[in-house]
């Protein structure tokens, strides 16, 4: 049952994606508000896919604030990756500039706002990441980012990239932690797992801590549900 889930969640979901990519391309003359409502309309297919096609089920303790935060997410799959679209507002994401760089994917993530993110590069491609969140902002848009850098197995609790530190030091933005451990439903390889994927939200906080404190609170609230799968 979970490989026909799979191949049937596959074979919906990225033909509609293409057609939401291609309407996105259609619509960009029109402004960022068509943009971003097809976007949405995306985060919401795959949310739906996940429940009606994968039977996979999302609880959620805590509630995000609205308005300007920075929000860090525990990183286990794609499915957080782009549920932050849809439970979050009109949010900016730091991903890696290769998905940036797709074509037509990566043409349709810069139209609706992203920051990406060249680990090899240097301060140029740095000065302009921070440009790309300061903007956002001055938007008031949340900045998702997921510190640990990049997807992690279910179990792994790596350090924090240094990326994180620099984007809270020079936005001065308050931090939402958020844990998940969607890598128990949905792990690497073809097969995906029907079950529950559990959200939780951290006490959010405040700017201005030294590095070491808010690399420490950060990695332990979003590794909350971090245990290894039985």
């Amino acid at each position: 049952m979970a490989l026909i889930r799979s191949i049937l969640f596959n074979l919906l979901f990225f033909p509609g994606t293409a057609i939401h990519c291609f309407g996105v391309l259609a619509v960009s003359p029109m402004g960022s508000g068509p943009v971003q409502a097809i976007v949405h309309s995306w985060s919401r297919m795959h949310y739906w896919l996940l429940r009606h096609v994968m039977g996979i089920s999302f609880e959620w303790e805590g509630k995000l604030p609205a308005g300007p935060y920075l929000i860090a997410v525990k990183h286990e799959s794609m499915v957080e990756a782009i549920d932050t679209l849809r439970f979050a507002d009109t949010p900016v994401v730091v991903l890696k500039r290769e998905l940036a760089d797709i074509p037509v994917f990566g043409r349709v993530t810069r139209r609706y706002g992203v920051i990406p993110v060249d680990r090899d590069a240097g301060a140029t491609a740095l000065r302009q990441m921070m440009s790309l969140a300061k903007q956002a902002v001055v938007d008031r848009r949340p900045v998702i980012i997921f510190p640990e850098g990049t997807r992690v197995p279910r179990g792994a609790r790596p350090q924090l990239r240094p990326g994180f530190a620099g984007l809270y030091r020079m936005l001065g933005l308050p931090v939402v932690p958020i844990a998940v451990d969607s890598g128990r439903v949905w792990p690497r390889g073809f097969v995906k797992r029907s079950g529950t994927i559990h959200f939780r939200v951290g006490e959010i906080i405040p700017p201005g801590l030294k590095r070491e404190e808010v690399e420490a609170r950060v990695h332990a609230a979003i590794n909350a549900l971090n245990l290894p799968t039985t």
